[in-house]
């Protein structure tokens, strides 16, 4: 019977091999977390990552739509009374920001802070007309939409209830 015996080198060279191999085979499969929004009412906070962001680069003109369009994961009461308080990620206040009620643009100009107030009765007090798959008057969604220019590089959804 013959065994094949490695040196004491050659072991350890193999291990640093598999050892590394195993690494990086570890960090290909993790994704890079995206930036966090916040939105907070009183004492009820949540945060989200984005739902459709492209690692600071534009979103692509095809995806945009239906990025705009997906429903938001996370909900938040709010009275008219309530003021309601962004927040995002110093990364995204860098590039500008703004917000998207019901998938339209509420702002002009991108916002360049970290953290705005906002009434609560601002996401409520324009009424839609009845449309085939528009939100309720009660509820709104509300997307931070980080900008780049003219173009969008990340999108983050919120659900605001409103409560009496």
């Amino acid at each position: 019977m013959t065994v094949a015996l490695l040196s004491g080198k050659a072991r350890r060279t193999a291990t640093v091999i598999g050892a590394v191999s195993a690494g990086l085979l570890v960090l290909s499969a993790c994704d890079k977390p995206t930036p966090l929004a916040t939105v907070t009412v009183g004492t009820d906070s949540v945060h989200t990552e984005a739902s459709c962001y492209n690692d600071g680069a534009a979103i692509k003109e095809s995806l945009l739509q239906g990025c705009l369009n997906k429903k938001a994961e996370k909900t938040v009461k709010v009275s008219m009374d309530d003021k309601v308080r962004f927040g995002v990620d110093p990364e995204i206040a860098d590039k500008g920001w703004t917000l998207f009620i019901n998938g339209q643009q509420a702002e002009q100009e991108p916002f360049k802070k970290t953290y705005r107030t906002i009434p609560g009765s601002a996401f409520f007090a324009q009424q839609q007309q009845a449309q085939p798959g528009a939100p309720s008057p009660d509820e709104a969604q509300v997307s931070v939409v980080e900008t780049k220019g003219k173009k969008l590089t990340g999108i983050w959804h919120f659900k605001l209830e409103k409560t009496s």
